[in-house]
């Protein structure tokens, strides 16, 4: 079986982005390699996750999911910072609530409540 290691995301903004993934819990560090752009790094033992400024303007509409610990916390942290979240509601999968990251993109969080965390 493959995994995904690498996901890069186009924002119009890093610094809005950065503010929000360190709202669901990741934590970024600030790189450059060469000539090219500063850009945010987030890297644990499964994924490496990267901010980097859009080219032009133009950004992805990739949508992400979490699975998350306290999912009713992380909702009312999201909603005090202003992200507006939707309600959380019971799925198939489970309970879950949608946000929309500065740049307009489906974030899904999860409860992750039968799931040991790292």
């Amino acid at each position: 079986m493959n995994l995904l290691n690498l996901l890069v995301l186009r924002c119009r903004d890093i610094e809005k982005s950065r503010a929000f993934y360190e709202c669901v819990g990741l934590s970024f560090v600030k790189h450059a390699h060469g000539n090219g752009p500063v850009h945010y790094s987030h890297e644990n033992h499964e994924l490496v996750l990267e901010l980097y400024p859009a080219r032009d303007g133009k950004i992805d509409n990739t949508g992400l999911g979490f699975r998350c610990y306290g999912l009713e916390e992380m909702r009312k942290t999201l909603s005090e910072k202003g992200y507006g979240p939707d309600d959380i509601r019971e799925t198939e999968w489970g309970e879950s609530f949608v946000v929309q990251d500065p740049d307009g993109r489906r974030v899904e969080m999860k409860c992750a409540m039968n799931e040991v965390p790292f």
